[in-house]
């Protein structure tokens, strides 16, 4: 395999071969050989990760339409990574608490930005947030640029917050950032929602909705102002039922086709121009392999780095069984130690 680092700009790198080395000058990804396959390394640190990591102190930051968004700062440090969370996580998921340890221990500070809603409050208003839901990630990123001019920032995003980050970085390209980074990014939301209907895909589903249901109904059943009743709500066995139901009705689309057509942050990669790293395993079995995009969709500030292995959100290694390494984690950090750490 060719060495990575010679890879023509907007060309994937593939970074699972032992031999190759990241263009940030990381160890590449070896799969744990006690997680084989796409779903060992999804479930894992899914159910069983509890990184220890730093306490987390809330700040309420007010919008200027009079709702609010819940942030959670990790120690202060050099520059300032915004972390966002995936469909239905928060500041409590293990993966982003991992990213906040790991860039602790290095000495650079980190927030983490609930999407609306998501946080340990229902939001006022009644939109919550979707793929597509960026301004609320450039009001957080404008605001705390403001607070510090000289402080430099970056934002990393999980899932569909990745896919919030790359919609923002394609509409916005003044955005402040020195660097942005995307982790397993549903690219095509009609595909990734299907994947997610059809055979082990309903078992993510369940789990998926099991919070988000949760969430919605929280709100509802106290304001009373839903698309739907609250006890229907509860009733929602689908992604793309809940799309229809509630995302595409509070958030203006007309149906779920429509806000999935709208939202996929794949039709947009082509013009994004600041420096930004997505990476993503070939085998996420949340996100066909033909929903990735090819080297042609990106723009030239995109490194594509994909692994053959590493599942959603895993990227699990390893060589004694029970005892793994997140290298999701280092790599992250990799990547943003030289723009934030100077």
């Amino acid at each position: 395999m060719r060495d990575p680092r010679q890879a023509p700009p907007g060309e994937p790198v593939i970074e699972q071969d032992a031999s190759a080395r990241t263009t940030a000058g990381g160890a590449p990804f070896r799969a744990a050989w006690w997680l084989p396959g796409r779903h060992a390394q999804t479930v894992y640190p899914a159910l069983l990760r509890r990184p220890a990591g730093p306490p987390l102190i809330p700040e309420i930051l007010e919008l200027p339409d009079g709702d609010f968004l819940e942030l959670a700062w990790g120690p202060p440090g050099r520059g300032l990574a915004i972390i966002g969370h995936g469909l239905g996580g928060s500041a409590d998921s293990p993966y982003v608490r991992g990213v906040v340890a790991e860039l602790a221990r290095r000495g650079i500070g980190s927030v983490v930005m609930h999407a609306r809603g998501a946080g340990r409050y229902p939001n006022r208003h009644r939109r919550s947030y979707h793929a597509a839901a960026w301004d609320d990630l450039e009001r957080v990123a404008t605001t705390l640029a403001g607070r510090d001019p000289q402080r430099p920032l970056a934002v990393v995003g999980f899932s569909l917050s990745g896919s919030m980050l790359l919609n923002w970085l394609a509409e916005r390209g003044d955005a402040p950032l020195a660097r942005a980074v995307a982790t397993s990014v549903p690219f095509e939301l009609d595909a990734c929602t299907t994947a997610l209907e059809h055979g082990f895909g309903r078992i993510y589903q369940a789990y998926l909705l099991r919070r988000l249901r949760e969430l919605a109904a929280r709100k509802f059943e106290v304001r009373g102002d839903g698309p739907v009743p609250a006890e229907r709500i509860r009733r929602i066995r689908r992604l793309r039922e809940l799309d229809d139901l509630l995302t595409a009705p509070l958030h203006g689309f007309r149906d779920s086709a429509d806000y999935y057509r709208q939202a996929s942050c794949r039709q947009r990669l082509g013009a994004i121009r600041q420096p930004t790293t997505v990476i993503h395993a070939v085998n996420d079995p949340f996100v066909p392999a033909a929903a990735i995009p090819a080297a042609g969709e990106v723009g030239p500030g995109i490194e594509l780095a994909l692994t053959e292995r590493g599942g959603h959100v895993g990227f699990v290694a390893g060589a004694v069984p029970g005892r793994p390494r997140y290298w999701l984690d280092s790599r992250i950090a990799d990547l943003l130690e030289p723009a934030l750490a100077g």
